[in-house]
């Protein structure tokens, strides 16, 4: 419903901000990454917002960058994670060390964000794997990378050692698909 606000910057109190849109205040909580990035009071910002509706409350989430928002977006879909939780990610975590994590499924390093446990840093690997892209600041050969790790260890999966799996995938043209990288491997190993 509101996607955009621009105003003056009225007050600061992290994780909190007031804007001011032609008289009207707009209280919007915001990641401590783009909370940081904020100019002084009393200069113009422009905000992308994400606008909640419960029962008991509206609230508006404001990020600097689209990509913020849409990782917002992408957080608040999991089960158990709402929008305070998804702040607290973005807050400990930018979108691209997110994207890296998630990439490299590396559970440990969601585990340091305050507020998320060993299980939801699991839900969260296996949520978003593939869904944060180069798009959201994920490192350009992410999604070549996560193909050759799928191929890999269906390669070991299949019985196949560490350094048969290794040899195979050095063969593999590097912007193969995992089911096409598989057969091929598998073809190579064959020989």
């Amino acid at each position: 419903m509101i996607g955009r606000l621009t105003g003056v910057l009225a007050e600061k109190s992290p994780p909190q901000l007031l804007l001011d849109v032609n008289g009207v205040g707009y209280e919007i909580d915001v990641p401590m990454s783009s909370f940081y990035n904020l100019p002084g009071l009393g200069e113009r910002v422009t905000l992308l917002t994400h606008f909640v509706v419960r029962e008991d409350a509206q609230l508006l989430y404001g990020f600097l960058t689209a990509a913020e928002r849409a990782t917002f977006r992408e957080l608040v879909k999991i089960s158990g994670v709402g929008p305070r939780t998804a702040l607290s990610i973005l807050s400990g975590l930018s979108v691209t060390e997110l994207s890296a994590a998630i990439s490299r499924q590396d559970a440990a390093r969601l585990v340091k964000v305050p507020g998320i446990g060993k299980k939801t840093a699991e839900r969260l690997l296996l949520e978003l794997k593939g869904k944060l892209g180069p798009d959201l600041g994920a490192p350009a050969g992410a999604a070549a990378s996560d193909s050759q790790s799928d191929i890999q260890q269906a390669l070991l999966a299949l019985g196949y050692n560490e350094r048969e799996a290794q040899a195979a995938l050095k063969a593999l043209p590097p912007d193969v698909g995992v089911s096409d990288g598989i057969k091929l491997a598998l073809k190579s190993l064959s020989r």
